[in-house]
């Protein structure tokens, strides 16, 4: 039997995973790796103004979730190389969906700040 989740409840497990799907960095990381396996460094250069820092932390977190594969390939410095799970991949119709949104609804959005702002 099916184990039913509900986020609206507080204790609910389901809550940590949406909390990973909205973390600020995830959507870009998951879409950087939709082409397949990247370096850290390439990540980098791809996702314009992430930091070092937060680029690791996500890294670590999406793989301690199981979205993201880190594999050492060796040499000197060493080298490695993150890409996306069957379960990471579960997630690019969805996030793309929720991309596709904002990019498109980004007049309105700005819109409604400036009616704000002005009022």
């Amino acid at each position: 039997m099916t184990k039913a989740y509900d986020v609206m409840a507080a204790t609910c497990p389901s809550r940590r995973v949406l909390h990973r799907i909205g973390a600020r960095w995830t959507i870009f990381v998951v879409t950087a790796l939709v082409d397949g396996p990247m370096r850290f460094s390439a990540l980098k250069s791809h996702i314009q103004g992430i930091t070092p820092k937060v680029l690791t932390e996500t890294l670590r977190a999406l793989e301690y979730d199981g979205l993201v594969d880190r594999t050492d390939l060796g040499g000197q410095p060493p080298r490695v190389e993150y890409a996306l799970t069957d379960l990471g991949r579960s997630l690019l119709v969805p996030l793309a969906a929720v991309r596709e949104w904002a990019e498109t609804h980004v007049p309105d959005v700005e819109a409604s700040n400036a009616w704000h702002d002005d009022h």
